[in-house]
């Protein structure tokens, strides 16, 4: 078949078929020898750029750690050059990462590491073109891969014949409208990600008490009594979870909250027929065993409903009391300096029952309490959408790949 299943009203003829030596001009980088270390110079007015495999898998020509004398690049590399428009893609270990330089980007020099690529526009679209190799090295990587990662991309007697089905340029740029809309939608979701996690941290840092003092830097007004110091065991309750191995069934009523279910923000679970260990609304999950230097320990998990979960082995349950705010104790336990000390990085990490219930930390008055587990609860929720919408439009974005294109 020569046209895909989905497609723009108008469009009506078949797709032709090109190799992608017919679609772009491409050129490896230097053997090693030719860019060593010691040629290196800091960066100056009579300095040249070398771009990286970070540039193309990063996404950011910004990036920068080496730069060669001006003199060498321009008459030894010369024929390595890349400015604003060419294409480079990462060709050794992590392969086929691809990114278009834009204008504005400093001119330099690829490594051994990059491919440049110089598109034929009269015949395909740069965003086409860099969505049809993508899509070929992805079927070169399940093709060639035999289960394991490919480290090399196609060398250029097997790359140039391979054939490819290419629309009009007509309908390339309605193709390129559209994926460029999607990728602008990512880009401003994932940005507002992003920018609410950067807000989340300088807020965490300066909302609470720094070691020794009474008060936040910054506090929601009408507050102004100094914070008292409490052990956990002073404003919450402790258990054990129990174990389940027996009654796991993925068909089963009850998530079991285990170590893997916390770290994971609950995307992988499984399931029980029977509730071992309740756990009800508002309660936390605090994890206490881990690997060294795992990202798991001390993490922690609100029940955000009850009769939905039961509570595993080596997971705490923690019953705030009515005094003390669920959110605001779950964001001060959740990975807290105190805790991570006991993973010493040579040894699997077990908190003990006396090792929890000793953390101390400030608290302010229960109505304090309130407003700052609200605020956080508000924070958590927006970084949550955004990542939601992210997630939906990458999912789109691949069914619109596989359907729109041949």
């Amino acid at each position: 078949m020569n046209t895909p299943k989905i497609r723009f009203k108008g469009f009506e003829d078949d797709w032709e078929q090109r190799k992608f030596g017919e679609l772009a001009e491409y050129k490896k980088g230097p053997f090693g020898s030719a860019i060593t270390k010691d040629m290196f110079v800091p960066k100056n007015d009579e300095s040249v750029k070398v771009y990286e495999q970070q540039n193309a898998i990063n996404k950011d020509w910004s990036l920068e750690r080496y730069f060669l004398p001006k003199e060498y690049a321009l008459t030894k590399l010369k024929s390595f050059e890349v400015h604003g428009g060419d294409i480079i893609v990462s060709c050794a270990g992590t392969i086929g990462e691809i990114y278009e330089i834009p204008d504005n980007a400093d001119s330099g020099v690829i490594n051994q590491a990059l491919m440049r690529v110089r598109v034929n526009e009269c015949i395909v679209d740069k965003k086409m073109f860099i969505i049809v190799f993508s899509n070929m090295i992805d079927e070169f990587t399940r093709t060639h891969g035999n289960g394991s990662a490919i480290k090399n991309i196609p060398p250029f007697a097997d790359l140039k014949p391979m054939e490819v089905l290419i629309p009009s340029i007509d309908e390339q740029k309605k193709l390129r409208e559209h994926f460029s809309s999607l990728d602008n939608l990512i880009t401003l979701h994932q940005r507002k990600c992003d920018e609410t996690k950067q807000l989340k941290k300088f807020m965490l840092q300066k909302m609470f008490p720094k070691n020794g003092e009474k008060n936040p830097e910054i506090r929601f007004e009408g507050f102004t009594d100094d914070w008292e110091q409490r052990k956990l065991g002073e404003v919450a309750e402790y258990r054990n979870g129990k174990a389940h191995e027996n009654e796991i069934d993925e068909d089963g009523e009850y998530i079991v909250v285990n170590s893997k279910f916390v770290s994971t923000n609950a995307e992988i679970r499984k399931f029980s027929n029977a509730q071992n260990e309740p756990l009800y609304e508002n309660e936390i999950a605090f994890v206490l065993s881990d690997v060294p230097n795992g990202r798991a320990i001390a993490r922690t998990f609100l029940v955000d409903k009850s009769g939905k979960y039961t509570l595993n082995q080596r997971i705490a349950g923690i019953t705030p009391h009515e005094d003390t705010d669920p959110y605001y104790l779950h964001i001060r336990m959740n990975r807290n300096a105190y805790f991570l000390k006991f993973d010493d990085g040579n040894k699997q990490t077990n908190l003990s029952i006396k090792d929890v219930l000793n953390y101390e930390d400030m608290y302010p008055s229960y109505k304090e309490q309130h407003k700052i587990g609200l605020y956080f609860r508000q924070l958590d929720n927006l970084i949550t959408l955004h990542q939601r919408k992210c997630e939906k439009l990458k999912e789109l974005k691949k069914y619109m790949l596989q359907n729109m294109f041949v």
